[in-house]
């Protein structure tokens, strides 16, 4: 008898609604909090709606409380599943991992795993892909959550920025190197390090600069057997479409599995301006 395995994430990690649909992944969503106004992650609010309240209103982030944790797992147990498999975006960047963790230690009638991705955005949500795909292709609980912890180097995230105003107000800043480029119009390009917390990978003078380094970091990245590829913007679709063109000739071989724009969620701690660039070895 197969088994029944689902898959949770939360909203941070940025993938799209048809793919959670055909995979049946469960969604936890985060909240966007405008002093009293409470808005949920891709449910709510708009990455539109974040920018266009941007720079006079800077909002918060909330992550699901554990009683919303525990309510989804209800909701999972209700359409039969027997086990779960969690991943969260980065534990360095959010407080999801360690909520969801407490939760699904509490439960003893289905076997569960947690697995922080040390990571944001696509590139927890990709993991989660590989991980609904590995289930569909008739992997066990087993295999799946030892594939993942053997994956966990596997994917690497680069973001280039507009500014850093927003990581900075949103207390996000991690390593990222702190420096005001305003006046010199300084671009930054981040990453995750081992501890999931963004740092500075490259700084460059204007747009076409930083997207240009973008291409050539991701570049070094050379594909060894299958290559997922993802890519991401935050109000900076026309430089998108560009990126995939060029990200097609690096990369002639590689499955281009996510495309879209960032959620709300990753907006407000971002900015506008922002074009994301994963890389997954899919093998």
């Amino acid at each position: 008898m197969a088994e029944k395995i689902a898959i949770l994430v939360d909203s941070g990690s940025d993938l799209p609604e048809d793919m959670k649909k055909k995979y049946s992944i469960m969604t936890m969503n985060l909240r966007i909090v405008y002093g009293n106004e409470v808005y949920e992650d891709g449910i709510d609010i708009t990455p539109q709606m974040v920018y266009s309240r941007f720079p006079q209103e800077i909002p918060k982030t909330s992550t699901p409380n554990l009683l919303e944790v525990k309510d989804a797992v209800e909701k999972i147990r209700q359409q039969g599943y027997t086990k779960i498999i969690a991943i969260c975006i980065s534990s360095g960047l959010s407080g999801t991992y360690n909520t969801v963790k407490t939760a699904l230690n509490e439960v003893t009638d289905m076997e569960t795993f947690v697995f922080d991705s040390k990571s944001i955005s696509i590139g927890a949500g990709i993991f989660a892909l590989w991980a609904a795909r590995a289930i569909e292709s008739g992997m066990t609980f087993q295999q799946v959550t030892k594939g993942l912890l053997e994956k966990q180097n596997s994917c690497k995230l680069y973001y280039y920025m507009d500014t850093l105003d927003y990581l900075r107000a949103g207390g996000r800043i991690g390593k990222v190197t702190g420096l005001i480029g305003k006046v010199l119009n300084i671009k930054p390009i981040i990453s995750c390090n081992e501890e999931g917390v963004y740092y500075t990978v490259s700084m460059l003078r204007g747009r076409k600069s930083g997207i240009r380094r973008l291409l050539d970091i991701v570049k070094k990245h050379e594909p060894t057997g299958k290559t997922w590829i993802a890519l991401m913007n935050g109000d900076a679709k026309e430089q998108a479409e560009n990126v995939r063109v060029e990200l097609h000739e690096l990369f002639p071989d590689s499955e281009m599995v996510v495309e879209k724009q960032i959620t709300a969620s990753l907006a407000v701690h971002t900015g506008p301006g922002l074009i994301g660039v994963c890389i997954f070895s899919a093998d």
